[in-house]
C-alpha cells in the first residue's frame, strides 16, 4: 500500500506574491518547481514538501502560504522611496530580512548601553528642519572629522572616515550588499539604498553595500541627518528630483552640503571646461558621484533645469552599467567584511559581551549570522577582544 501523496490548495494570488515579493518569476524557478505555472494558474496543487521547498526559495514564511489572501506587511518605519513619481507599495523579502536584522541588532545594542549606564546620546533629534542647512552641514563636518580634502586617496577610504567618524560618536552603521552573509540574496540599490533608525541610545544607519562606494558615501550622509532629526526613515536617496517631503528636502540638503560645501565649490568650479569633464574632476576631488556634483551644479546656477534633467539621466544609466558590469567576486575576507556588515561598534561589544558571559553565545551567533565557535573565536582575535 502506497502513501497518499497530501497536496495543499494555495490560493493563487499568494503563489503570485510571493514570486513578487521575492524579486523572482516563473521562469527563474522553472527548473525547481516544474508545475509553477500551472499553481500561478490554480491548475495544479503542490505537495507539502514542494510548498515547503517553494517557501524556502522565495524566502517566504510557511504560514503565509495557508493564508486567504497576501498578508499586509507594512515596514515599520516611514517609506520615502519613490520610483518616478510613485511611491513604492511592497518591500521585498530582502528588505524586510534586512531591516529586521538591523531591528534585532539595534534592540540588542540598546539593552547593552542600559545596562551599561551610557547617557543618551543628546544630538539624536537635535535638530529640526527649520535649522540652517549650511551651518549644520559645517557642524556635522566637524564633529564626524570630514573635511575637505582631509577624505584620503579614493572613495573608498573616504567612506571609512565617514563610518569611523559616525560610529566613534555612538552611532552604529552597518553597511553590507547581501541579506546577512547569505551571497545568494544580493541586495538592490534600485530598491533602496539604505536606511536610519533613530534612537537616542543605539542610533542605526544601514548602507546598502551592493550601490557604487560614491553613491554609499552620499546615502550615508542623508541617513546621518536624519538621525540628527531624530527620525527614523528608509530612502532611495534620488537626486534627480526634488523631494516633496520636507524631512528629506532637508536631508538631501544637508548630504549634499556636508559633502560639496557650496562656497568651496563655487570656487573651484571651471565654468569653461566641458561637463563630463568637471564631474570626473570635482567627483574626485569631493569624493563623492558625479549625480552629485551634478546636483550642485544646478543648485548653483551653472546649468538650467533642462540640461540638468538630460544630464542626470545620462549619468545615471551610466552608473547603472558600472554597477550590472562590477566584480561578482566572493567579497574579500571574511573577518574583514563581517565587521562592516554588524558594524564595528556593534561587533566589539556583541563580541565582549558573549565573552563576559552576559549573552548567550547562541545569541551572539544569531545576531552576527556566524554558525561556528572557531568563527566567533577568530572575530574576536581580529578585533582585539579574545
Amino acid at each position: 500500500m502506497t502513501d497518499m501523496v497530501v497536496r495543499v490548495e494555495v490560493p493563487t494570488e499568494l503563489i503570485s506574491w510571493a514570486l513578487e515579493r521575492s524579486g523572482f518569476s516563473v521562469d527563474d524557478l522553472a527548473h525547481r518547481f516544474p508545475k509553477l505555472e500551472d499553481w500561478e494558474a490554480g491548475e495544479a496543487a503542490p505537495t507539502l514538501k514542494q510548498l515547503e521547498n517553494f517557501a524556502s526559495a522565495t524566502h517566504t514564511p510557511l504560514g503565509f502560504f495557508f493564508l486567504s489572501e497576501p498578508p499586509d506587511e507594512p515596514l515599520p518605519l516611514p517609506d520615502f522611496r519613490t520610483m518616478g513619481d510613485q511611491e513604492i507599495q511592497r518591500p521585498s523579502a530582502d528588505l524586510l530580512d534586512t531591516l529586521f536584522n538591523i531591528q534585532q541588532r539595534q534592540d540588542w545594542y540598546r539593552d547593552y548601553v542600559l545596562a551599561t549606564g551610557e547617557q543618551p546620546l543628546s544630538f539624536v533629534g537635535s535638530l529640526d528642519t527649520s535649522y540652517d542647512v549650511v551651518e549644520i552641514a559645517k557642524d556635522l563636518r566637524d564633529l564626524l572629522g570630514f573635511q575637505v580634502g582631509e577624505r584620503g586617496s579614493d572613495w573608498g577610504e573616504a567612506f571609512r572616515r565617514l563610518v569611523d567618524g559616525a560610529e566613534d560618536l555612538g552611532i552604529l552603521v552597518m553597511v553590507n550588499g547581501v541579506v546577512g552573509n547569505n551571497t545568494h540574496r544580493k541586495l538592490n540599490p534600485r530598491e533602496f539604498r539604505g536606511f536610519a533608525l533613530s534612537d537616542e541610545y543605539a542610533p542605526a544607519v544601514f548602507v546598502n553595500g551592493a550601490d557604487t562606494k560614491p553613491a554609499q558615501i552620499f546615502t550615508l550622509a542623508h541617513e546621518l541627518a536624519h538621525i540628527w532629526l531624530g527620525e527614523s526613515a528608509l530612502s532611495d536617496v534620488d537626486l534627480g528630483r526634488t523631494p516633496e517631503n520636507a524631512k528629506e528636502l532637508w536631508c538631501n540638503q544637508v548630504a549634499a552640503e556636508l559633502l560639496v560645501p557650496m562656497r568651496a565649490f563655487r570656487r573651484i568650479y571651471n565654468a569653461s571646461a566641458m561637463l563630463t569633464d568637471e564631474l570626473e574632476r570635482l567627483a574626485r576631488w569631493f569624493k563623492v558621484s558625479t549625480l552629485v556634483i551634478l546636483r550642485r551644479i544646478k543648485d548653483a546656477g551653472y546649468v538650467d533645469l533642462s540640461t540638468f534633467v538630460t544630464q542626470y539621466q545620462i549619468e545615471l544609466a551610466r552608473i547603472m552599467r558600472i554597477l550590472s558590469e562590477q566584480d561578482k567576486g566572493s567579497g574579500g575576507n571574511f573577518y574583514n567584511t563581517q565587521s562592516v556588515r554588524t558594524g564595528r561598534r556593534f561587533t566589539r561589544a556583541l563580541v565582549s559581551s558573549a565573552l563576559e558571559g552576559q549573552t548567550l553565545y547562541r545569541d551572539a551567533f544569531q545576531l552576527l549570522g556566524v554558525k561556528k565557535l572557531s568563527t566567533f573565536q577568530e572575530l574576536a582575535s581580529r578585533l582585539g577582544v579574545a
